[in-house]
């Protein structure tokens, strides 16, 4: 049914951008209600993750992982591109307008592919979101082996917990940005757009289960014929 894209910017470059930005963190800090004491808290501990409410200056739509990246990639690769996303816990959280967390779950129940869809955390008014900390800790090299053995070897953008010494909160949380906020007021998907990524995920999930599923099936096939045939 929902088959369609609500008349939205459209983004062709998918963004790598691990860290916030001053302008990034003024929006984020926005949403408290002390945005001072946010920044504050941010110099004092520019690695650790901060908590947010939700509900005034955006909402929170919290995925499953596999779920979550596939919206993700159909935002970029077919729609509008995305606001902020994070990872936390094993689990995708795309900012969104507010009010989003609201009205995309009733979107849903009347969507005929809604069924399909994995249940998703909706955060709103009154919710509160754990938010990945605003700059990576730097990898360092723990050993002289360690850093032989690590010589040449590139790592990729939006993989800040990796390697991250014992201790490092985003570490023990799995906190990161997968596109993180560098502007003051960045664009945030509304709930048709979100209803629009979660079918056309869907959709796609389903497509990829079948064609993981064939290969298993053909074999099956082949020796079921092989024994009426007595080959």
């Amino acid at each position: 049914m929902s088959d369609w894209l609500p008349e939205t910017p459209r983004n062709l470059a998918f963004p790598t951008t691990a860290y916030v930005t001053l302008a990034g963190a003024d929006w984020l800090a926005s949403a408290s209600p002390h945005p001072e004491g946010m920044h504050m808290l941010w110099a004092e501990r520019p690695t650790a993750p901060s908590v947010l409410p939700c509900g005034a200056v955006f909402d929170v739509i919290n995925a499953p992982a596999l779920f979550g990246r596939r919206m993700v990639d159909r935002l970029w690769s077919a729609g509008p591109g995305s606001g902020p996303v994070a990872t936390h816990r094993g689990r995708i959280l795309l900012f969104a307008s507010p009010g989003t967390a609201q009205r995309l779950p009733a979107l849903l129940a009347w969507e005929e592919w809604g069924s399909a869809v994995p249940h998703l955390l909706c955060h709103g008014s009154g919710d509160a979101v754990t938010v990945p900390p605003l700059h990576p800790r730097p990898r360092t090299a723990r050993t002289g082996t360690a850093r032989a053995a690590g010589a040449g070897r590139g790592r990729a953008v939006g993989h800040p917990a990796e390697g991250a010494e014992p201790g490092d909160p985003a570490a023990s949380t799995g906190s990161r940005w997968l596109v993180a906020p560098d502007v003051r007021d960045p664009w945030l998907p509304g709930p048709d757009v979100l209803l629009w990524a979660c079918v056309r995920a869907a959709r796609g999930g389903l497509g990829a289960d079948q064609e993981t599923a064939r290969p298993h099936q053909e074999p099956a096939v082949h020796t079921a014929d092989t024994a009426l045939t007595g080959g």
